[in-house]
């Protein structure tokens, strides 16, 4: 999803990409990616996935792809992990799970305790991918939600490690639900049976353009992002940027307080009663590249949500304008006279090298039993996201005092850096 000409980028990343991944040392790869590859005596431990459904560039692909053809998804250097099992819950006529599973070698089960014990009357691998997105579930008529079963994947989960009396860490794909009640459910069984969890976006760990780490412990004053996409799907992963930077001010996280949406005529008042900047969201506009700004102005249907954090931070996720066509942040930081502004820049066609960043945390969190960052992130966007949702579809705002999600952020930074390949129009 890249914005640089196609050929140009696949040609570099594919031939730097690889030989450097071969390395250890991935360029813009976070820091503990040269901690993970400098162990070449890692056992390769054998995984389970539980998805949706498996079809060519879903995020089933793009994610157990790179487990079983190297992150290039070429046969190149990728993480220490083997795929042994996936339970499909759909099987559209684009399916390419069967394909796969005789290329290379891993059994396709029928429910979701056959890919965790492979009928070896125990749980028989070290670690669960639970892909819930894409496939045909409907939508929730009131606020346009996808309600992908992400809840019932993870019950499945658990249920099959309490029949077994084990549990293994379990990575889950984006949000952890469509709706906050399922993802708080989800979050406190794994709390209760000490099921290590670990969830989220590959937008946190995308290249940033132009490099922004916040110091832990700054103080920020006021913060805005821009997303693109459908509200819901891309919202989330607008939210995760955004909230795996503002997550690093001083105090960690502490949660949110309310959750306010504008539309129309709105927009322009709730900017004279200040609460938006626009200063603010111009700075984030202007880190994305030129063809992707087509416009100087938000557009007719953009819609701004207005985060209010515990501790008074505010903050405004804007979709749908016409500012910029990206991923981006911006923050306004006591004692700087300009915002500290990024793009998050991902990549157009295969191989995704941005998810190649994701699965080597989940490389890490597999083999550690630890996640990379905490999931108390991704349970707080799960509840902004939904909470914004709803407000949206009622036409008001939402206090959120259920959204008391205190954290500290992970200790080493996650600011992969700027690629090398220049930002040039097509």
């Amino acid at each position: 999803m890249t914005r640089l000409p196609r050929r140009a980028f696949l040609q570099r990343s594919m031939a730097a990409g690889a030989s450097l991944l071969a390395a250890g040392t991935v360029p813009h790869a976070p820091l503990w990616a040269a901690e993970i590859e400098a162990d070449d005596n890692r056992e390769v431990l054998p995984v389970a996935a539980i998805t949706t459904e498996y079809r060519l560039n879903s995020h089933a692909d793009v994610i157990l792809g790179k487990i079983q053809e190297g992150y290039d998804q070429l046969g190149g250097p990728g993480p220490k992990l083997k795929l042994v099992s996936v339970y499909t819950d759909q099987v559209p006529t684009n399916d390419i799970s069967r394909e796969k599973a005789k290329q290379n070698g891993f059994a396709i089960c029928n429910t979701i305790e056959e890919a965790l014990t492979l009928g070896t009357g125990k749980i028989a691998v070290a670690g669960v991918l639970s892909i819930g997105e894409h496939g045909k579930y409907g939508v929730v008529e009131k606020t346009g939600q996808f309600p992908y079963p992400r809840r019932r994947f993870f019950d499945g989960i658990a249920d099959t490690f309490e029949k077994y009396g084990e549990v293994r860490p379990v990575f889950n794909d984006k949000h952890l639900a469509w709706n906050w009640k399922d993802g708080k459910h989800m979050y406190d069984r794994a709390k209760a049976m000490k099921i290590p969890l670990m969830a989220g976006s590959s937008v946190p760990v995308a290249w940033r353009v132009p490099p922004l780490e916040l110091e832990r412990g700054c103080q920020i004053e006021e913060a805005a992002a821009i997303g693109y996409g459908h509200t819901e799907g891309y919202g989330f992963h607008a939210l995760e940027g955004l909230q795996c930077m503002v997550e690093r001010r001083r105090g960690g996280e502490v949660g949110v307080e309310r959750v306010d949406v504008f539309t129309g005529d709105d927009i322009a008042k709730a900017e004279q009663q200040g609460l938006w900047s626009r200063d603010l969201l111009m700075a984030a506009a202007q880190t994305a590249p030129d063809n992707r700004r087509p416009r100087k102005d938000l557009g007719p249907k953009s819609v701004l949500w207005v985060i209010h954090y515990r501790d008074g931070l505010k903050a405004t996720l804007a979709m749908h304008t016409l500012l910029a066509y990206e991923f981006t942040f911006a923050a306004r930081l006591a004692g700087q006279s300009k915002p500290a502004a990024t793009w998050f820049q991902l990549q157009e066609g295969k191989p995704y090298y941005h998810f190649a960043y994701l699965v080597r945390a989940i490389d890490h969190f597999i083999h550690t039993g630890k996640s990379p960052y905490p999931v108390e992130r991704t349970l707080l966007t799960t509840g902004i996201l939904d909470a914004a949702m709803n407000a949206l579809a009622e036409g008001k705002g939402i206090d959120t005092p259920y959204l008391d999600v205190r954290y500290e952020p992970a200790d080493w930074p996650f600011a992969p850096g700027v690629p090398a390949e220049p930002r040039e129009n097509p």
